[in-house]
């Protein structure tokens, strides 16, 4: 079960760099096209207008999936940033207690979040919502990863508080963080 849930995270983190590098890619487009347009401009005296369509919209799609599906897999490697001043000050076993249940609200709240954002997907294709943009994409494709960005963080909420029960550690929501 360890290795599925880390094999879980994983490919979350590498999806989340994969839309990273489709930003990437797009803006890096829109920018050959601007300066290609540029140079068109001055040998025939007007611009071609080359543009990627949409390519704001999709950038924008992009960054809210790789922000979503980042989330478990920089939770699982203690990169969240975490407010410790007063915990630092407890005992050994109230520390962990108030990290799980840190860890249980974080995963409640996620869920929530996953639940709603779910409803907003059903809400977007049962009405064919689609981008205001050149490109027109219905917006319940981009709204997915959010879904399952918000779904792979309550299981990461729910792991880490499983192993501070079992283990008495775990590195994502306990006291002192770091990386695993």
């Amino acid at each position: 079960m360890r290795r599925l849930l880390d094999r879980l995270y994983t490919a979350s983190g590498i999806a989340a760099a994969v839309f990273l590098m489709a930003i990437f890619v797009i803006v890096l487009l829109q920018v050959g096209a601007n300066a290609l347009d540029f140079v068109v401009s001055l040998f025939a005296g007007d611009a071609v207008g080359l543009v990627v369509p949409s390519y704001a919209d999709l950038a924008g799609f992009f960054l809210a999936a790789s922000s979503f599906l980042a989330l478990p897999y920089a939770l699982r490697h203690g990169s969240h940033i975490r407010v410790t001043l007063v915990l630092m000050h407890l005992p050994r076993r109230v520390q962990v207690a108030m990290s799980v249940l840190v860890c249980l609200v974080g995963a409640v709240v996620s869920a929530y979040l996953a639940w709603y954002a779910l409803e907003l997907v059903m809400d977007s294709y049962a009405f064919d919502d689609q981008s205001a943009g050149l490109l027109s994409v219905p917006l319940w494709i981009p709204q997915i990863p959010i879904v399952v960005g918000a779904c792979v963080l309550a299981i990461a909420m729910v792991d880490s508080a499983v192993r501070l029960v079992l283990d008495g550690r775990d590195t994502a929501c306990e006291l002192g963080g770091g990386g695993e």
